[in-house]
């Protein structure tokens, strides 16, 4: 009931033509990147899927989150624009589920963003690297991979969205939080867990063990998300 109410809001917001225009933005980089220098990729040493991810895959992950972050602060804006948020509390709604919707809306955008640029790169390793199956199933695992590490900063993005009243706000928070990724050094394990770095991490030659590790805090940290949004719905209706 909440996500097909969560469809109908999002009607006349502009965020459907956002992330289906943002997919293809991002689809585009390999293809135009590849293309423009087929040389200098098909001389370099390493799998095709190692060869896309190290050229691509950081730009993708920075315009995945911008959209992401962009996203969520609208999905709450509408909420908070002429107090519909208080509105709702006299309707049989929790806001806990209307969390969930927005979670849903905001997971199946970025699926499609991800089937995008998953369909550009299985293209480029097929066109101009030679990839075949089990190179393309490589390329697969990678962008699951790096599915599965930006669930974090998704969920952390509505949770920081559905606290600001102001949607400037949580688009500022989000936007510092990612630019702060973009220059921590991701060599030290402990700062490459922090949830708006996880995404920029690439599967290809990492090993099994540290795979490893990246899921299960993947894993936890939306977990962690998730339930400190519970907690804090619970305090603010305390206070409201």
């Amino acid at each position: 009931m909440s996500f097909r109410l969560e469809c109908k809001k999002i009607r006349r917001t502009g965020l459907t033509a956002a992330f289906f225009a943002g997919g293809i933005i991002a689809a585009a980089l390999p293809v135009i990147n590849t293309a423009a220098r087929p040389d200098t990729f098909t001389t370099m040493a390493g799998s095709p899927d190692a060869v896309l991810a190290g050229a691509n895959l950081q730009m993708i992950s920075m315009l995945n989150l911008l959209l992401i972050t962009a996203g969520a602060c609208i999905l709450y804006h509408i909420e908070y624009a002429d107090n519909a948020l208080q509105k709702m509390k006299s309707l049989p709604v929790r806001e806990s589920e209307l969390f969930i919707g927005k979670c849903g809306i905001l997971l199946l955008f970025f699926l499609m963003m991800i089937l995008f640029e998953t369909a550009s790169l299985c293209f480029c390793g097929w066109h101009w690297l030679g990839a075949g199956k089990a190179e393309l199933m490589e390329i697969l695992q990678t962008l699951g991979f790096t599915l599965l590490l930006t669930l974090p900063a998704a969920v952390i993005s509505l949770v920081t969205a559905s606290a600001c009243r102001n949607m400037w706000t949580a688009l500022g928070i989000g936007i510092l939080c990612i630019f702060m990724a973009a220059i921590l050094p991701e060599n030290i394990f402990i700062v490459s867990l922090f949830p708006y770095v996880l995404p920029f991490q690439i599967l290809p030659g990492m090993e099994t063990a540290r795979v490893l590790h990246y899921c299960i805090a993947a894993v936890c940290e939306t977990a962690a998300a998730c339930a400190a949004e519970i907690i804090y719905l619970k305090v603010r209706r305390l206070f409201t």
